[in-house]
């Protein structure tokens, strides 16, 4: 069994960002895993290394936390590594905003309707593939976006604080073409309370996407896509201040820059 040089290991992450850690193959390892925020993680044999993906949540705080990572062998050996997730705080501004009255002010309907939707994004976000979907790295919805704006703003509607922006802004005119950032299985495509007419694509590893105010959705629930496929056309429908599209990521559950994803 090799030393795999993990011990002391520090991996570094800004609050709000999508993490890669991989690990070297070797001879016998057929398995390795480790419990990040009370979920088992694995790690993916791709090439010659392991590879995984986790999120580190916009509102976890910052500091150190020990991780343990556990290897198993092909010959029922076991063997853990002990290394350490440094999370940084980053600085998220505060945006106040003016919306239709309302998404601020719900009726007992509406309150009710945004309850049950909640109820089944929890749902959602709850399942986890071992599999990754996608073999190519990760690329912007919009092909002529190159940033997004107000990811982690602390949001102000008409007064009164709402939850933190969980996605980043992109600057889309009503109907233009949303792609899918990459490959995968599409979850959610309906219309919702506060976003509007949305789309959410599971990647595998607990990766989603999520498109959100879009004008017309162009794919079904259950289909397969690939990336770089037209699912749908930005729009203003929802809880917002005009046209655009909201482009979000969840990695187990974890709220993150989708843009820090690109990098994989």
């Amino acid at each position: 069994m090799e030393n795999l040089g993990l011990v002391f290991t520090i991996f570094m992450a800004l609050q709000g960002e999508a993490l890669f850690m991989n690990l070297p193959q070797e001879p016998g390892l057929k398995e390795v895993n480790f419990f990040w925020d009370d979920s088992l993680v694995p790690f993916v044999l791709r090439g010659d290394s392991w590879e995984a993906v986790i999120g580190i949540d916009l509102d976890k705080a910052p500091g150190e936390y020990p991780i343990d990572i556990f290897l198993s062998y092909e010959d029922d050996q076991v063997a853990s590594l002990r290394s350490m997730i440094h999370v940084e705080a980053k600085n998220f501004r505060t945006t106040e905003l003016s919306v239709s009255p309302q998404y601020v002010e719900l009726s007992e309907e509406d309150q009710q309707r945004a309850t049950e939707e909640a109820g089944e994004i929890r749902a959602i976000y709850s399942n986890f593939s071992s599999e990754p979907y996608w073999v190519k790295e990760f690329i912007v919805p919009v092909e002529s976006a190159t940033n997004g704006t107000n990811f982690g703003h602390r949001r102000v509607f008409n007064g009164q604080p709402r939850a933190p922006h969980s996605g980043a802004d992109l600057r889309a005119a009503k109907g233009t073409e949303i792609l899918a950032t990459n490959s995968g299985k599409v979850v959610l495509a309906k219309n919702l309370f506060f976003s509007g007419n949305a789309v959410f694509i599971d990647h595998g590893l607990g990766i989603y996407s999520t498109y959100l105010h879009l004008s017309e959705i162009m794919v079904e629930l259950g289909s397969f896509v690939e990336r770089g496929q037209l699912i749908g056309l930005a729009g203003d429908t929802g809880r917002v201040t005009g046209p655009h599209l909201h482009w979000g990521v969840r990695i187990i559950g974890a709220r993150v820059d989708p843009f820090s994803l690109l990098k994989f």
